[in-house]
């Protein structure tokens, strides 16, 4: 995206150098980084990252508008509504895919949002090591808003922690030490101080929730939460009994579960602006378009891609019994963007808001990349490849 600087990665970059850092990156927490990591970060220019910016004030122009509760109050399913939601969400992820337009001009396009934490603290550690094995211009950072490493780190503290002390504060997932990111978990321990807690290791006392500490039973006043309840429903007979999180518990969280359905899938046919894709709810469709293979279908409570259709026909439609759960998204053309030794990688850049308590709008603050060669962003379309996996971006200050 900038090719004297991705001439100049390229040249630089051997297996050994990345093996070496390999090796580092995974000495921290031995064992626990299951996705692979690609071989080289990102890089982009003031002008293209000015239009991810753009296209995300747009969004958040919607999500501050008086209306927007009322609009997406039918996003969050009936039986996973909780009490106690916050006024705002202090944590959104926009994803932008790295396309070509008509012209054959590289532009950003909005593939989808979240209102839910993505990989905060594992983004500060790891683009920080990749710089001692491999050249990263000084005039290139991959925290935004003027951030650097402790000014993001001590704004990400005081959104999660809030006013309590921090043995009142924990994260939240479900078999938090089995998942695929819990590198992130340890690192938001180390630079937040934060426990990781399993839902199942929960205890109710009244109104309140508590979880043993160091064997001391002690309060939870505010919830990280990591938990994807689409997840959590799949996973419910194995875990035998859990805690019902929709009563009124004395507990904060951030961000308020609520959130992942109202800034999510759900918003996309809201939104109109150049750099996002034309998004239609699926029962407001009044004729199937002639030209399915430009479409994508997505169902809206999903996660991690799962049930998306990327090749489909008019008889897939027809074999949806739940249209308004389903949006029909125009298709994008990634770009081949980045140079590799065998074929060319697609990008996809994550930029991760921060939106503190008192503040009017959110702000972006750090990012991650994932590169791809299949079909999709994803370990199972990209299994075998090389150059392919988990990154970051580096955007020109």
């Amino acid at each position: 995206m900038v090719p004297a600087l991705r001439e100049a990665f390229n040249r630089q970059f051997t297996n050994a150098k990345y093996e070496a850092f390999l090796k580092d990156l995974k000495s921290l927490y031995p064992g626990t980084i299951e996705f692979r990591i690609a071989e080289t970060p990102v890089f982009a220019d003031k002008e293209f990252t000015g239009k991810m910016l753009d296209t995300c004030e747009s969004i958040i122009d919607f999500i501050t508008d008086h209306r927007f509760r009322t609009l997406t109050e039918r996003a969050i399913p009936a039986k996973e509504s909780l009490p106690g939601e916050n006024d705002h969400c202090q944590m959104i992820a926009f994803d932008f895919g790295v396309c070509e337009n008509s012209e054959n001009e590289l532009e950003p396009q909005l593939i989808e949002m979240q209102g839910f934490p993505s990989l905060f603290a594992f983004q500060v550690y790891y683009p920080e090591l990749l710089r001692h094995y491999f050249t990263i211009p000084a005039n290139y950072s991959h925290y935004l808003h003027g951030y650097e490493k402790d000014s993001f780190l001590k704004m990400l503290r005081q959104i999660i922690l809030g006013p309590h002390p921090v043995e009142n504060v924990i994260l939240l997932e479900i078999k938090p030490h089995e998942q695929k990111t819990r590198i992130d978990f340890y690192c938001t321990h180390d630079y937040i101080g934060i426990e990781p807690v399993c839902i199942t290791e929960l205890i109710a006392d009244g109104n309140k929730l508590y979880y043993m500490n160091k064997g001391r039973k002690t309060e939870i006043r505010r919830i990280y939460n990591r938990v994807i309840f689409d997840d959590l429903h799949s996973q419910k007979e194995s875990l035998g009994d859990v805690i019902d999180l929709t009563k009124p518990w004395e507990v904060e969280w951030i961000p308020h579960p609520n959130w992942f359905y109202r800034i999510s899938k759900f918003t996309l046919p809201f939104i109109h602006h150049p750099f996002v894709p034309k998004t239609y709810f699926l029962n407001e469709v009044k004729q199937i378009p002639p030209n399915l293979e430009n479409y994508v279908l997505k169902p809206l409570f999903s996660f991690a891609g799962q049930g998306v259709l990327i090749d489909i026909e008019a008889s897939d439609l027809e074999k949806i019994h739940d249209p308004q759960n389903w949006i029909l998204q125009r298709k994008v053309k990634y770009a081949d963007v980045i140079p590799t030794p065998d074929i060319p990688a697609k990008v996809e850049i994550r930029l991760m808001y921060l939106w503190p308590d008192g503040d009017a709008r959110p702000h972006a603050a750090i990012n991650l990349a994932r590169l791809s060669k299949g079909k999709m962003i994803g370990v199972r379309y990209n299994k075998d490849k090389e150059w392919v996996g988990g990154s970051v971006c580096y955007f020109e200050k």
